[in-house]
């Protein structure tokens, strides 16, 4: 283990899969954010199923030794890679033995074996295209008709409208956004939606007014404008809160929250108005 020119402990993680590794780096950077002043130098290996492709890891994991996470489903292809990482000193951890052998005991059935299982072209896989494609039709008020939506955002700009209608369509959501403009009024293609959930995201006007700027910063624009002006972002927000409050609209406000930690509330929601639908 090093230190980087920041001073934080820097280590190698090698990700070793008989899938794409999706799984393995999703898990990995869950587990290493709980840790402070740490820097990850990640290597993935994908479609390990080969002997030949394991010998081309193997030697990576040994010319930068760390930590080797791995879901493999072949015997002898665990095996091999275990005695080597024992034989250098390197700790191995199988990610999903422990989720698998607990299902199994709990469905008395064995799992499949099957490398690369849990990405199947099943119908959850077509439900997530399709959601995404819904998702990039609808954005920022395009589209048309938005029945057939699941849920509709809306918020002024800057409430991370896209980016979190784009992570639940990834979890097989249609989510549309409709940006605010100032005056209040309610959007023509929400007023009379009946089948979509309508949720409203808002924000601090500090908070808004920062996002703009560096959005105009990136543009070359720098300007004052009612766009981020203290007074006329904070009318807006008023405005739209009104709105939500006047539709009974459910309402985030996304200050401090990251688009997954919106989209996860976005999904009690769905799930809640489920429920009482039943």
């Amino acid at each position: 283990m090093t230190a980087n020119p920041n001073g934080q402990r820097q280590f190698h993680v090698h990700l070793v899969s008989d899938s794409t590794g999706e799984t393995l780096g999703e898990v990995m950077r869950a587990s290493v954010a709980q840790f402070e002043g740490v820097e990850v130098i990640e290597h993935l290996y994908a479609l390990v199923r080969s002997p030949r492709q394991m010998d081309r890891a193997l030697a990576e994991i040994e010319r930068a030794p760390g930590v080797v996470m791995y879901t493999i489903v072949s015997a002898a292809m665990r095996q091999r890679l275990e005695d080597h990482c024992q034989k250098i000193g390197t700790p191995a951890i199988a990610i999903l033995d422990p989720i698998i052998a607990t299902l199994s005991g709990f469905l008395a059935l064995p799992p499949s074996s099957r490398a690369g299982a849990q990405h199947d072209l099943d119908a959850q896989y077509y439900q997530r295209i399709e959601a995404l494609n819904y998702a990039i039709m609808h954005d920022d008020g395009q589209g048309g008709n938005l029945e057939g939506a699941d849920v509709v955002l809306l918020g002024v700009s800057r409430t991370s409208k896209t980016p979190t209608c784009i992570y639940l369509a990834h979890r097989g959501v249609k989510a549309a956004n409709i940006p605010l403009v100032r005056g209040g009024e309610t959007p023509a293609a929400v007023a009379n939606v009946r089948n979509p959930l309508v949720v409203g995201l808002t924000a601090s006007p500090e908070r808004i007014v920062q996002i703009r700027r560096n959005r105009l910063l990136s543009l070359n624009e720098g300007r004052d404008t009612d766009y981020v002006d203290d007074v006329s972002v904070k009318d807006e927000i008023i405005a739209a809160k009104r709105m939500f409050a006047r539709h009974g609209w459910p309402t985030i406000d996304v200050t401090r929250r990251s688009v997954e930690e919106t989209a996860a509330k976005i999904l009690n929601l769905i799930n809640e108005r489920k429920g009482k639908a039943r």
